[in-house]
């Protein structure tokens, strides 16, 4: 029964060691790259947003006015 809580104990340990040897694999944006990719990424959503947002209203307009259409004619 012992030898079980060793072998956890050995997996968990072995677990985080290979978390952290992964971790310090890791390269970290230098700040003036992180403002430039954050700038481009709230550009990019402002940009689709907008894109969104004229699409929607320009399907709400023409079933509008398909549906003002259906009423006239019915």
């Amino acid at each position: 029964m012992g030898s079980n809580n060793e072998e956890k104990s050995t997996l968990k340990r072995s677990w985080f060691q290979e978390l952290k040897a992964e971790f310090h694999k890791i390269v970290w944006p230098d700040k003036n790259s992180l403002i430039k990719e954050s700038i481009a990424v709230i550009v990019i959503a402002i940009i689709i947003g907008c894109i969104v947002s004229l699409v929607d209203t320009g399907l709400m307009e023409g079933l509008n006015g398909l549906k003002a259409l259906i009423q006239q004619l019915g």
